[in-house]
C-alpha cells in the first residue's frame, strides 16, 4: 500500500445521487484485486479531516486507469464533486482483503444494493476474465440507480433488477427469485455486498445450498490501516466469536462466518 497523486480523467453526475470517476492508475505498481479499496482525501483542505473508503468500480489493466462508482451523501462526498478532470486525487491503497474465485466455480450468483453493486462490479469484471458465468441481482431504491447494469451486461453477466420503485426489491421476493435462478443455473458460489437484510438472504441460501459464500462488507473507517480499530465486525468460529478489523482482515470474509445482526 503506498500514498498516491493520482490524475483525474473524469469525474461526472450520472444519476440524481452517484458520481463516477476515473483516475489514471499508472503510477500503481501493487496488484488491485476487486473487492479491495483506496483511502480517498476529499478536498485539499482540513474539513473533512478523515479519508474516505472507495471500493473500486472497474480496473483497466489495458489503459491503465481505475474507477470509482461513489454515492453523493456527506461532507466529503460532496468534496469530491467538486473535483475535476485534470485534478490529482490523493489517494492510499490498495487496501484490504479482495475477494477470491476458485477454478471450479464456472457460475456464480451476484446479489448487491445500493453501492455495494459497485464493489461487485469489479468482481464481475474479473469473472469475465477467467470464462465464470455471473448471475447478477441488482437492488436499488429506483432503476435510476441502477447504474452498473449496463456495466455488468457488458461483462457477460445475466442481470436481475429488483427496486422499491417497482415493488419488487423485499427479501420474500428476492428469495423466490433466487429459487428461480438455482433451477436455472449450477451455481458454484455466491458472493454479496450493500445490504444487511440481502446479505442475511444469501447467507441463509448458501448454507441451505451448501455453496460458498463471500462478502464485502462496508463500514465507517477511521484510519483504514488496522490502527484504531473503528470498523470491528465479529466472526463466528466453531466454539468462539472473534472480533476483526473490517480495513485489514476484510472488507471481504467468507460469508457463513460473518456476525450479521
Amino acid at each position: 500500500m503506498s500514498v498516491y497523486k493520482l490524475k483525474i480523467l473524469s469525474n461526472i453526475q450520472v444519476s440524481d445521487r452517484y458520481w463516477h470517476m476515473v483516475v489514471d492508475a499508472s503510477e500503481i505498481k501493487e496488484k488491485i484485486t476487486p473487492g479491495q479499496f483506496f483511502n480517498l482525501k476529499c478536498a485539499e483542505m482540513s474539513f473533512p479531516f478523515l479519508r474516505r473508503p472507495f471500493s473500486i468500480y472497474r480496473i483497466n489493466e489495458d489503459s491503465k486507469t481505475i474507477e470509482f462508482l461513489y454515492l453523493v451523501k456527506g461532507a466529503g462526498t460532496v468534496h469530491l464533486t467538486y473535483m475535476q478532470a485534470g485534478n490529482y486525487l490523493d489517494v492510499f491503497g490498495p487496501l484490504g482483503v479482495g475477494f477470491e474465485l476458485e477454478e471450479e466455480w464456472d457460475t456464480i450468483l451476484l446479489l448487491a444494493r445500493g453501492v455495494g453493486i459497485a464493489t461487485l462490479a469489479a468482481l464481475a469484471q474479473e469473472a469475465s476474465k477467467k470464462n465464470v458465468k455471473c448471475v447478477a441481482i441488482l437492488s436499488a431504491r429506483s432503476n435510476n440507480d441502477l447504474l452498473a447494469t449496463e456495466t455488468l451486461q457488458g461483462f457477460g453477466a445475466e442481470v436481475y433488477k429488483v427496486t422499491e420503485e417497482d415493488g419488487t426489491s423485499d427479501v420474500e421476493h428476492v428469495e423466490k427469485l433466487i429459487e428461480t435462478i438455482f433451477q436455472k443455473h449450477s451455481i458454484k458460489a455466491g458472493f454479496t455486498c450493500g445490504s444487511k437484510r440481502l446479505s442475511r438472504l444469501m447467507q441463509k441460501v448458501t448454507t441451505k445450498k451448501q455453496i460458498p459464500g463471500q462478502i464485502a462488507l462496508e463500514e465507517h473507517m477511521g484510519c483504514a490501516m488496522g490502527v484504531c480499530y473503528a470498523c470491528v465486525c465479529d466472526l463466528q468460529h466453531e466454539d468462539y466469536v472473534e472480533s476483526v478489523r473490517v480495513c485489514k482482515e476484510g472488507p471481504v470474509f467468507d460469508l457463513k462466518k460473518v456476525v450479521l445482526s
